[in-house]
């Protein structure tokens, strides 16, 4: 019991050391993060970042749209403008009325 009292007394006292010291690293973390931040010279930077993004970005949306719907497409299996083709057509050839080949019901060519 003796031991287990002295542990719960050592677990407190180290809780309570443990977080003052953690509280005042993080303030020194806090203070060193603000003063950075409201650095004049930090702000004109940040400024100049947001112009250039303002500018930039209708040019960025509209590559990214464009290559999303490229990805789509191809990933979809559609093509020239989202139409798609059913499986095989790319290799199936079209005759056409004024061809002087015919084929036989064997499925060999003749010419005539």
């Amino acid at each position: 019991m003796r031991g287990k009292i002295l542990f719960l007394t050592g677990l407190g006292v180290g809780y309570v050391f443990g977080t003052k010291a953690g509280r005042e690293k993080y303030n020194q973390i806090s203070e060193a993060a603000s003063k950075f931040w409201n650095d004049p010279r930090v702000k004109t930077r940040v400024d100049q970042v947001e112009g250039f993004v303002k500018e930039k970005a209708p040019e960025v949306a509209e590559f990214v749209s464009g290559n999303a719907k490229n990805a789509a497409s191809k990933v979809g299996g559609k093509k020239n403008g989202g139409s798609t083709k059913p499986s095989g057509s790319d290799t199936t050839p079209t005759p056409t009325p004024s061809s002087s080949t015919s084929t036989t019901p064997s499925g060999s060519t003749s010419t005539s």
